[in-house]
């Protein structure tokens, strides 16, 4: 199936990847481009993976003190002003 730029943003865009890439064609950039892309969103890490060093970071703190009182702590602090 063939496709069709018809929005000329898109067209224009499109030559300066063919310049910028020196490809042949239009065709050939946007092909280029598309499997870059299609490449970078596969090796891409899940935001499972991008998250667990920071779970482990703070797993690493310790549980929080249940006897922590955080009206306390507040009111302490604004004291101090």
């Amino acid at each position: 199936m063939a496709l069709f730029i018809r929005d000329d943003e898109v067209d224009a865009l499109a030559a300066q990847l063919q310049k910028a890439m020196n490809a042949p064609t239009k065709k050939e950039a946007v092909r280029r481009a598309l499997q870059n892309e299609l490449d970078r969103e596969k090796h891409k890490a899940s935001l499972r993976e991008r998250l667990a060093p920071l779970q482990e970071r703070v797993a690493s703190w310790g549980k929080p003190d249940p006897n922590f009182d955080m009206k306390k702590f507040t009111d302490e602090m604004w004291d101090d002003l």
